[in-house]
């Protein structure tokens, strides 16, 4: 099912009925914004884009990506980063494990170990599995593919401290949860717990539950 802005708002209308915090939060936040179709000829792009946004802040990582971009020659595709030296990579501003970790990425799609056009009839797990086989790509990385790029309702990152915090932060815990106990607590917004995640992160934005 596309996570369309219709069925984004059905989820969270489902969501405010069972808990009153989500209720809260959808009053405060509206609804969240449905997720374009993203084409799997632009899979490629935008997992090397979240490999090169890992740890940076907004403004950084859009510097290094307008130069990575231009690097490739406008158009980021498996073909164009292994045809360029790795030091031209580098000189974008990209880090020595980032830029072996995107060249990496163009290798597996190249020789079809990653198969990006396919995955997404795969499940969320199997995705998971399926491209942290990548240098650089781990759980948290494979879980923002899910979110951003193929619109999966139920993802449920604990790893990001965004989310945690942010629940602590609506729910008005005393603590911020560990990822094991983020866990248990996500188990009763199933099958819709991207958008409660949706709703932590507006909350730490805002700073108001």
């Amino acid at each position: 099912m596309a996570a369309t802005r219709t069925v984004m708002a059905d989820a969270a209308k489902a969501l405010s009925r069972r808990d009153p915090v989500l209720k809260a939060l959808v009053a405060r936040h509206g609804y969240p914004p449905g997720r374009p179709h993203v084409p799997a000829s632009r899979r490629f792009a935008f997992l090397a884009r979240s490999i090169l946004y890992q740890q940076l802040a907004g403004k950084a990582a859009a510097a290094i990506e307008g130069r990575f971009v231009a690097a490739l020659g406008g158009v980021v595709t498996p073909e164009r980063v292994l045809a360029v030296p790795t030091d031209v990579l580098r000189s974008s501003g990209l880090s020595g494990a980032k830029a072996m970790s995107i060249q990496d990425l163009a290798e597996k799609v190249s020789s079809g170990q990653i198969l990006l056009e396919r995955i997404g009839r795969l499940s969320d797990e199997e995705i998971v599995d399926h491209l942290v086989q990548v240098r650089g790509i781990g759980q948290w990385t494979a879980e923002m593919f899910l979110l951003g790029t193929l619109g999966r309702l139920d993802v449920w990152p604990v790893g990001d401290y965004g989310v945690r915090a942010g629940y602590a932060l609506c729910w008005h815990l005393p603590e911020t949860p560990t990822p094991k106990e983020l866990m248990v607590l996500g188990e009763p917004y199933r099958p819709y717990r991207s958008v409660v995640a949706w709703y932590c992160w507006r909350a730490m934005d805002t700073r108001l539950p």
